[in-house]
């Protein structure tokens, strides 16, 4: 797909110019007040102002256990993310973070030293690159070489969303995750909206069609994906609302792992049972996969064969034991069993 390099100017220039810091936001849809999970707010106490005052995010897709991981930040910006993560991994992990935008680089280089410091790393463990991230080649990002991809609000304002899904997957090493936040419409943005430089912009104009990001996934081999969480966008611009009239936007975080050859599209029952083993840092009593997996320390959860693959062949293993194979199939699995194993209610993907 040929990108009009207006696109990259105008969301260059809004991010880069219009934008002084997260009060100049028309709406909430990139700056969400979604409540922050422990370990990402704990963090943030140790984030300098400048870093968090000119961020801009609808999430917090920072996902627990990362300890000595790759990450990589799609669409950075001044580095809020970046910087958690790289506390997070420690300092035997490292944390790329990619954007085009210069003035928001600016501001995370010019922390990198001081930020590594209140870590108490002997050195930085995270660096930022100026480039697209529907290019990750261009940014010296090799195939197979990331265990984490995060992103935050940020692959709405690309052009060309197959280009960024079709390079996560390639960078992504085999087992690896993509958790990302984004802005997800419930039908397909018209023109006006899409076309509208404030509204894009917002976030809003370039939003995903919930249906359409089932299906690119799906041509790219990712056949499930996870809802963590899901939360309402308002518009309260009077003029902005009347411009997207009744179009359902949500902020949503997505977890997916490359697994293709062990995921199907229906989650299918093996008899596989699940038990947590209570020993990812900060979650010692259980740990939420998704919108219905809760995993209880010790307690057993019956799992589809999708479930069981992305918690034994992924980072997530060594925090796991599956009992069962696929050796024997007992038909579709009934995702109400599982969500009322952990008493949580059935959503998301899984069914």
């Amino acid at each position: 797909m040929q990108v009009p390099a207006s696109t990259f100017d105008a969301v260059r220039d809004y991010y880069g110019t219009v934008l002084q810091n997260r009060h100049d936001l028309k709406t909430n849809a990139c700056c969400s007040a979604d409540a922050l999970p422990p370990h990402v707010r704990a963090v943030l106490a140790e984030i300098d102002d400048e870093i968090l005052d000119r961020f801009y995010g609808c999430g917090s897709p920072i996902p627990l256990g990362i300890e000595g991981c790759t990450v990589l930040d799609l669409g950075c910006g001044t580095g809020r993310d970046a910087f958690v993560a790289a506390r997070l991994v420690g300092p035997e992990g490292y944390v790329i973070g990619v954007d085009m935008t210069k003035e928001q680089l600016a501001v995370a280089h010019r922390h990198i030293d001081s930020q590594t410091a209140r870590f108490g790393y002997p050195t930085p463990n995270v660096e930022f690159r100026q480039g697209y991230i529907e290019d990750l080649r261009g940014a010296g990002i090799e195939d197979d070489s990331i265990d984490v991809v995060i992103s935050n609000c940020v692959i709405n304002l690309s052009p060309d969303k197959p280009a960024v899904f079709d390079e996560i997957f390639r960078v992504l090493r085999p087992g690896g995750e993509l958790y990302f936040s984004d802005i997800f419409a419930d039908r397909r943005v018209p023109e006006a909206v899409a076309n509208d430089p404030v509204l894009y912009g917002e976030c809003l104009g370039g939003a995903l069609y919930e249906e359409d990001f089932r299906r690119l996934l799906r041509d790219l081999g990712c056949l499930d994906y996870r809802v963590t969480a899901h939360s309402p966008i308002t518009v309260e611009d009077p003029e902005l609302a009347h411009r997207v009239g009744n179009i359902g936007f949500h902020s949503v975080t997505v977890r997916a792992f490359k697994l293709p050859d062990l995921v199907e599209d229906r989650c299918e029952d093996y008899g596989q049972v699940a038990y947590y083993e209570g020993t990812i840092p900060g979650v010692p009593h259980r740990f939420v996969l998704d919108d219905h997996h809760v995993f209880e320390t010790g307690r057993p959860v019956l799992v589809c064969g999708n479930t069981a693959a992305m918690l034994e062949a992924t980072r997530l293993a060594p925090h796991f034991r599956i009992a069962g194979d696929r050796s024997i199939h007992y038909g579709a699995f009934d995702c109400a069993l599982a969500a009322t194993r952990s008493g949580e209610t059935t959503a998301g993907t899984c069914c």
